[in-house]
């Protein structure tokens, strides 16, 4: 051992850049095998950049350093969105913003008042950074995510025991890849515990790229049409706020309001209606828990990778986890989800036009550019779509909005609002198709035969299923 700590410059006995021998030093767990530096060697990896080098030994610091035990690395995830939003621009909200934002909240309780029957849950009001959205919703994204990175790990597991096999049941192997004397299948259990941690590693980045590029689009807390502010919060994001309203050719007051009504009603269904944010982040989970990972396509990645480019394993890892292939029971899920969706934000739509028609001069502008930005959807969406396969849109938003719009002409609020009393009577998919004939049904039965019929629904949900 040296007297005193080698530098970048100075030669280490294994004839490999210092920088190179601590990162292996960091996976194997202790000095390196003079066999192993020569194969290197003869591989040209001594000859990296050394600038490469230290990125690369940024990369397993991170990957290593971590005590999560989870199906993907949450820290770095979280480290990477944060990195995302700041290289983009991410300035504190300032305190006179805060009002702003807390005295529009305020208004749109006041204007949802009188259009619904839905009562404000009486939390407190946020206007969040775009860093501060990624810190408070990354635990509901975890539980949304962890079902892929599951996945993603046994796939990437698997395809390195077939390789494995393959080279233990006598493949023919480059001369030089491994030290003489060594055996391909010893090698696995090993290699496993480390691989776990990179395909953790290079989901979290994925996941932290794909939020910290929502953080820089959505424009509230639960935009994306998900429950996923804990504490029922009305919540906006200032800086995402002002770059939707450029170019709208309306007053900035009048967008904030206008977003402020809308956050504000998701966040009355939530706290109000308390089956549906549960049902609509399951249908995700479903979805995901189901998703089917080509092991070949990893396998192809494994062998091709330059290794000599650190981004490499990861950007071919990426190219090739995350292309699902819908099963029958995710088709199934993927169908709930978007009627679900479609269901919250029509609903949405209808209560934010009667709340705000008679207040602000541009709202039905203001709606058509919120439904136009749903539907055509961004990179960020894209990127999201990229970890769990689908998207979150509501692509039946203008039927759902039409069928509330039916019932609430018919059944005035009450009765528009009281069609979420239970999951049982809630319009469906099929109701979408045809909304007047969800109306009439909805219409044939007096008021007091509906409640009878909820409560005996909620009581034998209380009671369980029949032994």
């Amino acid at each position: 051992m040296p007297d005193h700590p080698q530098t970048p410059d100075e030669p280490t006995e294994s004839g490999l850049p210092p920088e190179l021998e601590q990162m292996i030093a960091r996976i194997t767990g202790g000095p390196i095998d003079p066999e192993m530096a020569r194969t290197l060697k003869d591989m040209g990896i001594d000859q990296v950049d050394p600038a490469m080098l230290q990125m690369m030994m940024g990369q397993v610091q991170a990957m290593f350093a971590s005590t999560d035990e989870g199906p993907f690395n949450v820290a770095l995830a979280t480290d990477t969105a944060r990195k995302t939003v700041s290289a983009a621009g991410d300035a504190s909200v300032s305190e006179a913003t805060a009002r702003q934002v807390a005295q529009a909240a305020q208004v749109a309780e006041l204007w949802l008042d009188e259009v619904t029957a839905f009562e404000a849950p009486g939390i407190t009001t946020h206007a969040w950074s775009r860093a501060e959205w990624v810190e408070a919703t990354m635990p509901t994204w975890r539980t949304l995510v962890e079902p892929v990175a599951e996945g993603v790990g046994r796939a990437v597991g698997d395809a390195m025991r077939a390789q494995m096999k393959e080279l233990g049941d006598g493949a023919a192997l480059p001369e030089g890849l491994l030290p003489a004397g060594m055996d391909p299948s010893a090698l696995i259990g090993q290699m496993e515990p480390m691989m776990a941690k990179m395909s953790g590693s290079m989901f979290g980045l994925q996941v932290g790229q794909a939020l910290g590029a929502l953080a820089t689009e959505t424009v509230s807390g639960t935009e994306v049409g998900l429950p996923l502010v804990a504490d029922r919060s009305v919540v906006l994001l200032p800086a995402n706020v002002e770059a939707f309203a450029e170019g709208l050719g309306v007053d900035l007051d009048q967008v904030r309001l206008y977003l402020a009504v809308r956050e504000a009603a998701r966040v009355r269904l939530f706290s109000e209606v308390p089956w549906i944010g549960p049902q609509l982040l399951a249908a995700v989970r479903d979805y995901a828990r189901d998703i089917s990972i080509d092991t070949d396509r990893i396998e192809s990645a494994l062998t091709s990778v330059d290794t000599s480019d650190p981004t490499a394993l990861q950007s071919a890892l990426q190219d090739q986890l995350f292309r699902p292939e819908p099963s029958a029971s995710q088709r199934a899920a993927l169908g709930r989800l978007e009627t679900y969706l479609a269901l919250v934000e029509g609903w949405v739509d209808v209560v934010a036009d009667r709340a705000t028609r008679d207040h602000l001069p541009q709202a039905a502008a203001l709606g058509e550019a919120v439904r136009r930005r749903r539907a055509i959807g961004g990179p960020a969406e894209k990127a999201f779509s990229g970890l769990v396969g689908l998207e979150l849109r509501p692509r039946r938003l203008r039927d759902a909005a039409n069928l509330w719009a039916a019932l609430e002409d018919r059944h005035g609020q009450k009765g528009r609002d009281g069609a979420w009393g239970h999951p049982d009577v809630a319009p469906t998919a099929a109701d979408l198709d045809d909304p007047l004939g969800y109306v009439d049904r909805v219409g044939g039965s007096s008021d007091s035969e509906m409640d009878a019929a909820l409560d005996q629904l909620l009581s034998e949900g209380e009671q369980g299923p029949e032994q």
